[in-house]
């Protein structure tokens, strides 16, 4: 495997450990929620970051490596989100959701830049604009709770 090779994978392990926090996250708010619409909406946006783990799973495997399991040190952004569902109710939860969004957002474009161009072009055209629509739709969801 080329240096660059085992760069995409850990850039692209590192953008999937997020996506798998994110469904996490998704999935403890969810429970806590009692709004029959922003759950529907709530599993709509869970789902993407699920498709989007599949996507980046898929690649890693495609370049040779093995893809992350679980969300590793990311996991702990879930068990805040958790947490403020818990104490603060759910529209603290909606917006531990939202900051998680925001994270996500600049992580990736953070670091895209890491990536070699072909693995750029993936993450450019096949990811950012749904974690861009992720990010919008929580952000209506956020402003009207």
């Amino acid at each position: 495997m080329t240096n660059i090779t085992e760069q995409d994978i850990r850039q692209l392990n590192s953008f999937l450990r997020g996506e798998l926090s994110a469904v996490e996250t998704y999935d403890q708010c969810i429970e806590k929620m009692t709004d029959t619409n922003v759950v529907a909406q709530l599993r709509a946006l869970q789902e993407s970051h699920r498709r989007r783990a599949e996507l980046l799973t898929d690649r890693v495997r495609l370049l040779g490596g093995k893809p992350a399991q679980d969300s590793g040190v990311w996991g702990s952004f879930a068990k805040l989100a958790e947490g403020s569902a818990k104490v603060f109710g759910e529209s603290a939860a909606v917006a531990a959701l939202e900051e998680g969004e925001d994270h996500g957002r600049d992580d990736y474009k953070r670091d895209v830049d890491k990536l070699s161009p072909a693995e750029r072009h993936f993450i450019v055209n096949e990811i950012l604009p749904e974690q861009q629509r992720t990010h919008d739709a929580l952000s209506r969801i956020e402003s009207m709770s």
